[in-house]
């Protein structure tokens, strides 16, 4: 019996060591931690179970057969984070550089429906060369097992994706099918097709990283919706935002411990500054409203003119979407559409409260817009919000104007609370346009037009360009005082936390994609 024990030690010890010490070194050299590092660091002390540790590939192709390497290039398990249970894979790229193969694939795989069936949250660390060529289309195969059950998941259970070296090709998929991707700056990149391909088809001289590299991806595609420094800054990234997330779609994020005190907030009196056309930061309204240092923005540096988040309330774990007037004025384009309504689906998808902060112009003018399909991204965002079932509040702190106004988690739209500050203005455009598409014949035969369209300007915001009109519709449940917010939204987010609202039975409906 102790030969037997020693013989399953030494295969222990072997998978443990992936392609070997000289490939950990380079591993090293590049700035980066092991894959087996990598699970160490997320993990609990303590608490990770490896399954699989003794798979090999079953290729007997192209000398194959003379290099098997316990695991196979990609290590799978459960444990804890913070006490909660999840599942992880993280490739290792010491073995055929984490290029995935039948069993590779089928080690995911098997992790991912552990996952599903048990409840918890499935993280993927992906550093991986791709496809292993040498198994052809065994390998394109596990890929397409994998991104079904990314489906399958998807809205069951949250899905994190880091990616923490290569993934091109077929394998940037499974990311994109998941909840959050996370690029480690500098080491990581993401393509469909690399620099020689795009040099080769299109005459394009581009590196990796300017391509897919994760400045790329966090400021021009919104392919990735955070970055980090270094493989350990990934880490607490991924934990961190786990931390605002419930284990599935059947249960609610864990509130926190709190104590109710003096929740005025005098500073947000005085953030709406006199001139309507002055902007101002909405990250400083959020502060004010929001638990200390709770706020964890994502794709920050992508379509800026909107904010998207996590933070706490009272110990409450919401999702925020906030109009920003320090970019285009926070109007809503394409690219921000997109961005929100991702948002929204996933706060809804795991039953996260959405806190909508407006101050919105309207939708951007121009044909780069309207070609590039405004009225079908600006639909996604009210599709997305008009669906979810999650407690809805929304708060205008300035303008809301047009449909755009419509589509903020407005009255109309199924939000459950609307509160506005006394700065709001409520109306179907700016009170100088307005008046001069109203009054432009008073305004042409006046003997001086320039005081004529001022003195009409005051008379239309007068009645319209303010939160009294909507108030008394009922379009607005409440004016009230901008110190009061954070007390009010405590206590409106405690009130709708056991609300119950049903979609229309159906297979699902046809977000305008």
């Amino acid at each position: 019996m102790n030969d037997k024990i020693k013989i399953l030690e030494e295969k222990i010890e072997k998978a443990k060591l992936g392609g070997g010490e000289s490939r950990i070194e380079k591993q090293h050299t590049k700035g980066k931690l092991t894959a087996r590092e990598r699970v160490h660091f997320l993990m609990d002390d303590g608490s990770f179970e490896e399954i699989g540790a003794l798979v090999t590939h079953r290729s007997m192709d192209f000398g194959m057969e003379k290099q098997l390497f316990y695991g196979d290039g990609v290590i799978t398990g459960y444990g804890t984070i913070h006490g909660r249970l999840v599942y992880v894979f993280a490739q290792d790229f010491t073995v055929f550089g984490g290029s995935l193969s039948e069993t590779h694939a089928e080690k995911i795989v098997k992790i991912m429906e552990m996952a599903m069936k048990n409840g918890a949250p499935l993280i993927g660390l992906n550093d991986s060369g791709g496809a292993r060529i040498q198994e052809g289309v065994k390998s394109l195969g596990g890929y397409a097992d994998i991104f079904y059950r990314n489906v399958m998941a998807s809205g069951v259970i949250p899905q994190i994706s880091a990616i923490m070296g290569p993934c091109a090709g077929g394998a940037v998929y499974s990311p994109a099918m998941t909840d959050f991707t996370i690029m480690v700056e500098n080491t990581s990149y993401m393509f469909v097709t690399g620099p020689n391909v795009v040099k080769t088809v299109t005459n394009e001289e581009v590196t990796a990283e300017e391509l897919g590299g994760a400045s790329a991806h966090s400021t021009k595609s919104g392919v990735t919706h955070l970055t980090a420094s270094n493989d350990i800054d990934c880490i607490e990234k991924i934990k961190r935002l786990l931390s605002y997330m419930p284990q599935n779609c059947e249960e609610k994020p864990i509130l926190e411990p709190y104590i109710i005190g003096d929740e005025i907030r005098k500073e947000l009196d005085n953030i709406i500054p006199e001139s309507a056309n002055q902007p101002y930061d909405m990250r400083e309204v959020i502060r004010g409203i929001m638990d200390e240092d709770s706020f964890m923005e994502i794709h920050e540096s992508y379509a800026e003119n909107i904010v998207v988040g996590f933070s706490r309330l009272a110990g409450r774990k919401i999702g925020i979407v906030a109009n920003q007037p320090i970019n285009l004025a926070g109007v809503l384009d394409v690219d921000s559409s997109k961005k929100a309504a991702r948002f929204v689906r996933f706060c809804d998808c795991f039953n996260i409260p959405l806190l909508v902060l407006v101050d919105v112009p309207g939708f951007l003018p121009g044909t780069d817009q309207e070609w590039n399909g405004i009225i079908v991204n600006g639909a996604k965002l009210l599709f997305a919000f008009s669906e979810a079932t999650v407690p809805r509040v929304t708060l205008i702190t300035r303008k809301a104007y047009g449909g755009a106004y419509d589509v903020m988690n407005s009255k109309h739209i199924g939000a459950d609370l609307n509160y506005a500050w006394p700065s709001a203005e409520i109306a179907v455009m700016g009170a100088k346009g307005a008046s001069e598409i109203i009054f432009r014949r008073e305004i042409k035969a006046a003997d001086d037009p320039a005081a004529k369209l001022t003195e009409k300007e005051a008379e239309y915001a007068e009645k319209f360009a303010n939160p009294y009109s909507a108030t008394q519709r009922g379009f607005i449940d409440e004016v009230i005082l901008p110190h009061n917010t954070r007390r009010k939204l405590i206590k409106a987010f405690s009130m709708l936390k056991n609300k119950v609202d049903k979609l229309p039975k159906k297979k699902h409906g046809n977000i305008p994609l």
